[in-house]
């Protein structure tokens, strides 16, 4: 079950590349969506799922990430061929492909329980998205497409070394080295403290450059930025989750090695400091898409940060993992509706989205208020859990830190995001470039509807799972 999972979509992908009508190639990229959501509800009923003598497991934390960002590329795929109906231009056979590729690679890292299997696959990733950014063949794509490839190698050659490190400190115990987590988790008590800590810094900043965390966050604006709104919500709502995994995947060694106080402390900086530096750029933003981007370099802290905190806080994470997700697909599904309907993401083109297009600008304000943690969305109640294991666990300078970024993140995004819906559009872009349609539009209300449901009620199974992933994060 666990190859199959990723082997039918990169049979898709391959179907695609080589199917020779445009016209059909978007609608295989809804196929296997909907293909794969049938079988990762299998696999999330399997209690047992793993493959290649351990190198691929399905555990508590992958089961989480594997099924929501499933779900979120099932509302992509239905929104591709509405979005490519209205791109004449453009390799559609290239962009298809790389769709269904992604889903192959995510999935592959959900699964991957041998670290340097994850690192090729978060690698893979990487070049399987930098076509998708270039699709819309700009100067300026060509360069966030660059600047992706170039900061994401240094990073990801950081983590490299992070698990030669690891392999290491069971090598210099007198332990058999292995890059199995299975093994890894076995021989923590016994690893080398000084090689487990350079080896967790490096994992850390390496996957937190994937993610987005501050300071290695400066591909993301070019690259959020220039892609397009399916390529950016692959990007804000899954792969930086794949990384986020990737990390939790180390945080649980040093939890079974007892570090768990060392690894703490770093997340915690490095997630106030992400959440600092985005709301500051958010302030007199004019690009709404780079926003977005600088949206995501927050939410990637509140998730180092809420891991950091540890105890309750860990379910809250989890929980926020999928709440940022979903809430993302929202945002860039309906901001890329919007910059083809006028043309431009700058705030000084776009004026009165809410009248020129209303599904789509009501949209971006419903998920405007989600994403800032506004009941009764879902990001409120994942957000509220973390704030309440601050206080509960007597952190209250972090607590009040978190609530205070929170209000400036409020205030900066709001600025932009109002000057973009209010008002009367101008003269000059009266006209719709590009109209709403209902596969253009729709799926952004399915993931808008999941968002609602999340902060007013979570169904027992997907409860059940968080749970799981909760406990296994704190080591138990």
């Amino acid at each position: 079950m666990a190859l199959i999972l990723i082997i039918v979509p990169l049979c898709l992908a391959i179907t695609a590349f080589l199917v020779p009508w445009d016209r059909l190639r978007p609608w295989i990229v809804t196929i296997g969506g909907v293909v794969q959501l049938g079988l990762v509800a299998v696999a999330l009923a399997t209690p047992d799922v793993h493959g290649l003598n351990g190198w691929l497991v399905l555990d508590p934390v992958g089961r989480v990430v594997l099924g929501f960002t499933t779900v979120l590329f099932v509302a992509c795929s239905f929104y591709v061929p509405g979005y490519l109906a209205q791109r004449p231009a453009g390799n559609k056979r290239i962009f298809c492909a790389c769709v269904l590729l992604v889903l192959s690679i995510l999935t592959l890292i959900t699964e991957a329980y041998h670290l340097g299997l994850m690192w090729v696959a978060i690698e893979a990733s990487t070049l399987a998205t930098a076509p998708l950014l270039y699709f819309n063949r700009t100067p300026r794509s060509l360069e966030a497409v660059w600047k992706y490839l170039l900061i994401g190698s240094v990073g990801i050659a950081l983590a490299l070394l992070g698990c030669f490190f690891l392999g290491y400190a069971s090598l210099y115990a007198g332990r058999a080295p292995s890059l199995l987590l299975n093994d890894l988790l076995h021989n923590a008590p016994y690893m080398s403290r000084s090689w487990l800590h350079a080896a967790f810094i490096l994992l850390l900043v390496g996957y937190g450059t994937k993610m987005g965390l501050a300071p290695m966050h400066t591909w993301k604006p070019d690259a959020y930025g220039e892609a397009p709104g399916v390529a950016g919500t692959l990007l804000a709502g899954g792969l930086t989750s794949g990384a986020f995994l990737a990390i939790l995947r180390i945080y649980r060694v040093c939890i079974a090695a007892g570090e768990g106080n060392f690894a703490r402390k770093p997340m915690i900086v490095l997630g106030l400091f992400s959440m600092l530096v985005a709301g500051l750029f958010m302030a007199k933003q004019k690009d709404f898409k780079r926003m977005l981007a600088y949206s995501s370099v927050e939410h990637m802290g509140i998730l180092v940060l809420g891991i950091g905190l540890g105890g309750a806080a860990a379910f809250g994470t989890v929980l926020h993992l999928m709440n940022n997700g979903f809430t993302k697909g929202v945002l860039f599904l309906s901001a890329g509706n919007i910059h083809r309907a006028f043309g431009s993401k700058s705030t000084d083109d776009v004026r009165g989205a809410l009248k020129k297009v209303p599904y789509s600008g009501a949209l971006l304000l419903a998920g405007f208020f989600a994403i800032t943690g506004t009941p009764p969305f879902g990001p409120f109640l994942s957000e509220f859990t973390i704030f309440n294991a601050a206080i509960g666990s007597g952190q209250y300078l972090i607590g009040a830190l978190f609530l205070l970024m929170l209000v400036v993140v409020f205030v900066g995004m709001g600025a932009t995001l109002l000057s973009v819906l209010q008002g009367e559009p101008s003269p000059s872009t009266a006209k719709v470039l590009a109209p709403e349609r209902i596969l253009t539009v729709a799926p952004a209300i399915g993931l808008l509807a999941i968002v609602l449901m999340l902060g007013i009620y979570i169904p027992t199974p997907v409860e059940t799972l968080l749970r799981a992933a909760a406990l296994s994060l704190e080591g138990r």
